[in-house]
């Protein structure tokens, strides 16, 4: 009975703590919520949303009301209070029609700019993720080698004392137990490690994270042409993108800043009211009321060499936005084409390490069978041991590597979305421990 309550209390913890096991989209929906950079992004994007409506407040009328009063004479006694509403409207202004399309592309590049941070956390977070992963991986890996090293050790100790093994055989068991002893601690402080950085960027303790499901089979990058990929990425990358609106910010600043040559001409109204009260001559005590309406016009003669310099200034500033712009497309040519690469070798390598893995463990099946037999020493099995933890550590990294590179793509390109990361979920399994 008592042992039936035991086994009923462990199988309750262990779907308890499943029950609070996360995915990949869940800990991005976290980070979406809880990343400062993420939370910078928005507020930025918040921010250059409003140099639109600064560019088009420049356009548009602008109304004051201004006055004055004051007292003057002997004895404070002529007292004069003046007050005016003007409006004014821009007629022809070209640097004001400049500086409005310049906060259209100001907008434009905070999307662009967002866009990009979106696609930087899903990056991060899965890069996170399958560090995770990995450090789990490495440490499950040396704790079952750590168990079967020490059977080894065991079975060697028993074998000298019996008289059937050296105890050269049991040195090297005892060596290999220490050194996966020590791997096992540095083990440990790497997937805290990994733990920490995950932490940094959802605001708390990662949960127990869902698993990449054994024996998972990851697909090709469609379409399968390298080329393709690259062409989309120096077009549709975000990084490409931005450079392309820096560009034609840059060209609407050199406008601007030859416009300071031009005359501008402004619409003007205004009523203006009139008293002055107390004076001893008469006649200067008025009041009245006055109204206007014409047009104002200003012909810039010179200014010091001012407007030259900031032309030649825009100019420059130009060729370095078209600088930019061709480093920006090539760069994502580049990353296209490291991720693509790096997809196909990563499912090349997957493919060679299955295959590695059912030879390691089939080589280890035969030394450990030669070794019962005599024909076979301790090393040897040792070794086997060895290789097979390692295939399967290496074969797992591999597929997580693939996964990222992956997204790596898709984020060269610009398509990279949340849905991507439902693809991979669809590949997890809570996670068991």
């Amino acid at each position: 009975m008592r042992n039936t309550l035991m086994v009923s209390l462990a199988a309750s913890a262990l779907l308890a703590m499943n029950a609070h096991a996360v995915d990949l989209v869940q800990t991005y929906q976290q980070a979406l919520a809880n990343d400062p950079t993420y939370t910078s992004a928005r507020y930025a994007l918040s921010a250059s949303n409003e140099a639109g409506v600064q560019g088009r407040a420049v356009l548009l009328p602008t109304v004051g009301f201004g006055g004055n009063y004051s007292r003057a004479g002997e004895s404070w006694k002529t007292i004069t209070n003046n007050y005016n509403l003007q409006l004014t409207q821009p007629l022809f202004r070209p640097a004001y029609w400049q500086q409005y399309q310049e906060g259209k592309l100001s907008v434009a590049a905070g999307e662009v700019r967002f866009a990009q941070a979106e696609q930087d956390l899903i990056l991060r977070v899965s890069q996170a993720y399958f560090d995770i992963l990995t450090a789990q991986d490495v440490l499950a890996s040396l704790q079952a080698q750590e168990s079967a090293i020490a059977e080894q050790l065991a079975s060697a100790k028993r074998n000298f004392d019996v008289g059937t093994a050296t105890i050269t055989d049991t040195n090297e068991a005892q060596a290999s137990y220490d050194l996966v002893i020590a791997q096992e601690i540095a083990a440990k402080n790497n997937l805290e490690v990994a733990r920490n950085v995950l932490q940094q960027i959802i605001g708390k303790p990662p949960a127990p994270l869902a698993t990449l499901r054994p024996g998972v089979q990851l697909s090709t990058p469609q379409p399968a042409a390298i080329e393709t990929w690259v062409s989309s990425a120096e077009q549709q990358n975000f990084g490409v993108i931005g450079q392309e609106i820096a560009l034609d910010t840059a060209k609407h600043e050199i406008k601007k800043s030859r416009a300071g040559h031009l005359p501008t001409v402004d619409l003007v109204a205004s009523r203006s009211h009139s008293d002055v009260s107390g004076s001893p001559v008469p006649f200067y005590n008025i009041s009245q009321m006055s109204n206007s309406i014409g047009v104002q016009w200003t012909i810039p003669l010179y200014a010091g060499g001012a407007v030259n310099s900031s032309v030649r200034q825009a100019v420059a500033l130009e060729n370095k936005a078209r600088s930019d712009l061709e480093n920006a497309r090539r760069t994502a040519a580049l990353n296209a084409r490291q991720a693509y690469v790096g997809v196909s070798s990563g499912l090349a390598q997957i493919k060679a390490l299955e295959a590695a893995e059912i030879s390691s463990q089939s080589s280890l099946d035969s030394n450990r069978l030669g070794y019962q037999v005599g024909v076979r020493i301790n090393i040897d099995v040792l070794n086997a041991q060895q290789q097979l933890y390692s295939t399967r550590r290496d074969l797992a990294k591999a597929r997580y590597d693939t996964l990222m590179n992956s997204l790596k793509l898709k984020s060269a390109v610009g398509t990279l979305k949340e849905e991507d990361l439902q693809q991979i979920n669809g590949m997890l399994v809570p996670a068991v421990y």
